[in-house]
């Protein structure tokens, strides 16, 4: 099968078995793969990583243990958790301390013919939704982590900074949820995605909540300085390079900084599912998997959104 590798910073296409199915795993067909933010900082040396990226996808299951699953169109958590710890017992396998996490850490991603993934992670994609709504279910999940870790943010004043494809998904979802959201960006096409769901375009003062989704080391301390006396930052920029930040208004105003990553995949799909927020207008490009060196190419171009691969 063709399948995608990262090698010293080169994105490469190689020949390489169909992956073993152990027992409790299904065997997915691959349909349709998201290049994220993440994706592009493991090329740049995020993690050390060298190997399979991939974690947004949707596909069909070939074989499975339990028949419920074969021939079904799937999603799936990213986490594989050891099932038996404080952490998953909790239903928190996510920060299972032996995990594997698809295409990043340890398990082998999404970027080719065939992946594999324990049965429990799989969630079925309804019939009415497409590939392309059903593949951003991972980041809209990450968006949706914010309301797990804060609550909801009913009538809060939200600052959301980075108008790409995470900023604009976490705009929408916080707005759906009753918050007060605003957004700040650059590019004034991609704001329009989540200005047509109803979330507000720049403007002044101080703020509840600020979400920093700039992908840029120099958002946190812009995200910190917007941020009212004992309000709260959310972290979800993935950057390779080392984040510097001046603690002290942090620590004068009692802000609360807050680290936030994968979230759980039902509530997002639920949400796809009810067409709650707009996703088809995110998508750049489609690139099949022998071209993947293009598609990452593509998806580090400045202002780009969503680029898909396909087999």
């Amino acid at each position: 099968m063709q399948a995608v590798k990262i090698a010293e910073g080169r994105i490469l296409v190689e020949q390489a078995r169909r992956p073993r199915r152990p027992p409790g795993f299904a065997r997915i067909r691959l349909l349709l793969a998201g290049i994220c933010n993440t994706d592009v900082e493991l090329r740049r040396g995020y993690y050390g990583f060298a190997g399979r990226p991939g974690h947004e996808f949707v596909g069909i299951v070939e074989e499975a243990d339990s028949e419920r699953w074969i021939g079904k169109r799937v999603v799936g958590e990213i986490n594989l958790a050891c099932g038996s710890c404080e952490w998953c017992g909790r239903g928190l396998g996510r920060h299972c301390p032996a995990r594997t996490v698809l295409g990043i850490v340890r398990h082998p991603g999404a970027f080719a013919e065939w992946l594999t993934l324990p049965e429990e992670n799989l969630i079925e994609v309804p019939e009415h939704l497409s590939d392309e709504e059903a593949v951003f279910c991972e980041p809209v999940a990450a968006a949706c982590e914010i309301q797990e870790q804060l609550g909801r943010l009913r009538g809060e004043r939200v600052a959301v900074l980075g108008d790409g494809k995470l900023g604009l998904l976490i705009a929408q979802v916080l707005q759906v949820g009753g918050a007060a959201v605003t957004l700040f960006g650059r590019h004034a096409a991609k704001m329009a995605i989540a200005e047509r769901a109803g979330v507000r375009i720049g403007g002044g003062g101080e703020f509840d909540v600020t979400v920093d989704a700039t992908g840029s080391p120099a958002g946190l301390a812009t995200a910190v300085g917007m941020t009212r006396a004992r309000g709260r930052v959310v972290m979800k920029s993935t950057v390779a390079t080392p984040v510097c930040l001046d603690m002290a208004p942090v620590i004068v105003r009692e802000i609360s900084l807050i680290g936030s990553r994968c979230g759980r995949m039902a509530p997002a799909m639920r949400l796809l599912a009810g067409r709650r927020i707009e996703v088809r207008a995110m998508i750049a490009g489609r690139f099949p998997l022998r071209e993947a060196a293009r598609a990452f190419e593509r998806a580090e171009e400045k202002g780009c959104l969503k680029v898909l691969l396909h087999p």
